[in-house]
């Protein structure tokens, strides 16, 4: 164990502590099981919300742990130590919470902890084919009638979406308005005209449902608008400003797994006589992937602790996720070299952990937009 850990409160690293367990126990078996078909684990869904996991962060006046987004962290790497692609069914109902504290109001909080807090899922519905990137872009549109909006269109690469009772959905009024013309709606899974679309089979987080969603002539309630209306892309940036801090301790438990596996199998695989982590190159590879990941686990602390402190900084959280990513992509790139062969091999568990690593590189902004992010701020005056 880091000695840091000893920073923890009794009641984080108890809590750390008890995920951990899940993970080695249930998780790291099932998921096993369940990567190459690409099968969700619904069973082991029901048992995180049991012990708490999905409602951590709603506020406790909701039914939820009232946690903070430091503690969020800790559960997210050990959920990513056990499973990248499970952490992420579980990271999305923390996702679709996080508009709300922003900009929503009590009814919208009720409505989400409503499902939440009964076992359901829940789901953040930003992107689309042609409006990754530039998320300004999206065609999925909404008009007034009467007491409704109505919504039309198509999102995609929504996680969890097959099995979401709620959606946090991001429409436009006018796709020639850009970002003015975005607003943000709760709306419920079961409602006539939502339907889901194509099931994405991902080269990784296989234990994760990835699939389109699709709206036509959806109702939604006027109160259903979270905050005002062309306020939704600002809203959706802030909320990957709290989330991209927890991305980064995803990739950061994904890779730590693959490094634990790496310095077990440099210590009984032997050549020229001797284990192969006595040969300098191998031992020195092991140095600088636990420095990575440390490095990366350090931002992403002090990431989370910013946010939980109020200070917002889209800076430090972008870094933190793009350094963590891209720290953990190459932890699990080194991994597979160190165990040569078997490392290509599904034998081991170490050629799944890279396939898992590249998503974090990639969603809540890829890591070219978060250098934008980064670059942006810093050259500002």
């Amino acid at each position: 164990m880091n000695n840091y850990y000893h920073l923890l409160t009794e009641e984080q690293e108890d809590l750390r502590l008890m995920v951990r367990e899940f993970a080695d126990k249930e998780i790291i078996p099932t998921a096993k099981e369940c990567d190459l078909p690409g099968t969700y684990p619904k069973d082991l869904f029901h048992k995180a919300y049991e012990m708490g996991l999905t409602t951590f962060t709603l506020p406790e006046r909701f039914g939820g742990g009232g946690g903070d987004i430091f503690t969020w962290s800790l559960i997210k790497e050990e959920l990513a130590r056990g499973d990248a692609g499970f952490s992420g069914s579980i990271a999305v109902c923390y996702m679709a919470s996080v508009p709300i504290k922003i900009a929503g109001t009590d009814y919208h909080m009720k409505k989400l902890a409503d499902v939440l807090t009964s076992g359901g899922s829940a789901c953040f519905a930003l992107t689309e084919a042609s409006a990754g990137s530039d998320a300004a872009a999206m065609r999925t549109h909404y008009t007034r009638e009467g007491e409704y909006f109505v919504l039309n269109g198509r999102k995609s690469f929504i996680t969890s979406a097959p099995v979401a009772d709620m959606f946090v959905v991001f429409a436009t009024m006018d796709p020639t308005l850009r970002a003015k013309g975005i607003s943000a709606f709760l709306v419920d899974g079961h409602s006539p005209g939502v339907s889901i679309g194509k099931d994405e089979d991902k080269m990784g987080f296989r234990t994760s449902m990835t699939s389109d969603v699709i709206f036509q002539d959806v109702k939604v309630p006027i109160a259903n608008l979270i905050g005002k209306e062309g306020e939704g892309m600002e809203i959706a940036k802030a909320s990957l400003g709290r989330t991209r801090p927890s991305s980064g301790a995803g990739a950061v438990g994904n890779a730590q797994y693959a490094l634990e596996c790496a310095v077990e199998y440099s210590k009984v695989r032997t050549t020229f006589g001797k284990p192969i982590c006595k040969n300098q190159g191998i031992s020195f590879m092991l140095a600088d992937m636990y420095t990575k990941l440390e490095a990366a686990r350090m931002m992403v602390w002090q990431s989370s602790k910013c946010a939980d402190a109020g200070i917002f900084d889209m800076r430090l959280a972008s870094a933190a996720k793009a350094f963590a990513a891209d720290a953990g992509m190459q932890v699990c790139t080194d991994a597979v070299q160190i165990l040569g062969g078997y490392g290509y091999s599904r034998e081991y568990p170490v050629e799944k952990r890279f396939r898992d690593a590249k998503l974090y590189q990639i969603f809540e902004g890829t890591n070219q937009i978060q250098r934008m992010v980064i670059a942006g701020d810093i050259l500002k005056g």
